[in-house]
């Protein structure tokens, strides 16, 4: 064989042996190569602190069971009659279904601890899915954002009636499935009420591709916008009350997709990666949605984490400069009365925020609501002093919202929303997650007395 026709046969072996290391460098360079959601997710590694076991349920004691009554006391004192709805705010007539489904839970878990007889449960529970199965719709859809608690006449934020409505918030819809659901699995008679409000209600417009999405009416007055509902956090906690009955959250439930980071007080911290400006809202990261998907859902391995680092933060700003500080959205006893104090918003640590982005960080509040829950969950040397705190802020009317920081005097405003996340935190205490107690109904202490 000549030297020219050897070239010739091995050529195509030269061929393929090229083709090959192409194919690995490729291959090589693709798996070095990071999108931003990869960057973060390889950057997510737990803490190994976040992964310790959660601590032991335990009955109430008897200053426990007290704070359980003060804080059932709100509801008895703010529901409507005619309706079986109950107020946002003490003596304000009006709801959302954010705090109408904190309304269900706090009921709940008063006829768990044994506060709310069984027949007087039914009742109000019965007489509030009755409500909710007749409210007026927006578009015919889905519950407007606000409603009047003594009419059910749909309303703006000032309380003030409107034919049309102003959208609706697949946020506060997702958490008031939780309930729904709850009620539906665990309490027989009430199936017939929750099904009667969920054939009223198209749930399904409030779901897109796997997202949440709310509807915005158009500045003309003609039609609404639909657009993408939640930052991290509240994205996945809603997004999980629309699976609890059936539908496919793919998209929300990534939290990868949207996950970032920023060090505050040495912790790194988790941040939604989306930028305010571009996609049209502001980006919290606080307590809220973290405790309300442990005390209700329970633990998941990523939760546990995220929530381990947001709780961590504020422990440290603590020790580091010896200011209490348990931070999350709260309403205020005066303007702008309702403000999302935040570990991080929007990029600034500790920022606090109204619901339009302006700074109003003289309002920060050590929250009843983030303090008791962040003890029922976590019950560290912290935890038990943010608990001791905000002790003072129980009245026979329910749980003050919190102290203000630099004012150095209470936060005043009874709501429905702190008084039921305290309920919900004094039942994880004895019993666990609201969707999986640990006992079928209620434990032997709490059946004792009511």
């Amino acid at each position: 064989m000549t030297t020219r026709n050897g070239w010739r046969s091995a050529r195509g072996h030269i061929v393929f042996l090229l083709a090959l290391v192409t194919a690995f460098a490729i291959v090589y360079a693709l798996e070095q190569w990071e999108t931003g959601e990869d960057a973060a997710a390889s950057a997510w590694v737990a803490d190994p602190e976040a992964l310790a076991p959660p601590p032991p349920y335990a009955a109430l004691s008897a200053g426990q069971r007290e704070d359980a009554r003060a804080a059932w006391a709100y509801f008895l004192g703010n529901t409507q009659p005619d309706t079986g709805l109950v107020n946002t705010i003490a003596g304000y007539p009006a709801t959302t279904m954010w705090d109408t489904g904190g309304f269900l839970l706090a009921a709940i878990a008063a006829e768990r601890l044994s506060l709310l007889p069984r027949d007087e449960f039914d009742r109000r529970v019965g007489q509030a899915l009755d409500s909710l199965a007749r409210l007026p719709l927006y578009d015919g859809k889905l519950p407007n954002k606000s409603y009047d608690t003594r009419t059910l006449a749909m309303t703006d934020y000032a309380n003030e009636p409107t034919e049309t409505g102003i959208g609706w918030s697949a946020l506060d819809i997702g958490r008031l499935l939780v309930p729904l659901h709850v009620l539906l699995t665990r309490y027989p008679g009430q199936a017939e009420g929750v099904q009667a409000v969920l054939a009223h209600w198209d749930l399904g417009a409030a779901v897109q591709d796997g997202r949440m999405v709310g509807a915005l009416p158009l500045e003309d007055g003609e039609g609404h916008e639909l657009v993408q509902e939640g930052r991290l956090g509240y994205e996945q906690y809603a997004a999980r009350g629309f699976e609890l009955f059936g539908f496919d959250m793919g998209e929300a439930d990534r939290v990868e997709a949207q996950l970032d980071w920023a060090e505050v007080h040495g912790v790194e911290v988790p941040v939604d990666r989306r930028d305010p400006e571009a996609f049209g809202a502001h980006s919290h990261t606080l307590s809220e949605p973290y405790l309300l998907a442990a005390l209700e859902y329970g633990w998941d391995t990523r939760l546990r984490d995220l929530a381990w680092r947001v709780y961590r933060a504020q422990e440290r700003r603590f020790e580091d400069t010896g200011t209490l500080t348990a931070v999350t959205e709260d309403h205020l006893d005066r303007a702008p009365f309702f403000v999302f104090s935040s570990v991080v918003a929007n990029g600034e640590p500790w920022a606090v925020l109204t619901d339009t982005g302006e700074n109003v960080e003289a309002y920060r509040i050590l929250s009843t609501k983030a303090a008791l829950g962040w003890h029922a969950l976590y019950r560290t040397g912290y935890t038990e002093r943010l608990a001791g705190a905000v002790q003072d802020l129980r009245t026979p009317d329910g749980w003050q919202a919190g102290r203000y920081e630099s004012l150095d005097e209470p936060d005043a405003a009874l709501a429905a929303n702190t008084n039921a996340v305290v309920l919900t935190a004094l039942h994880y205490w004895a019993m666990g997650p609201m969707l999986h107690p640990r006992t079928g109904r209620r434990t032997d202490e709490a059946a004792a007395t009511p």
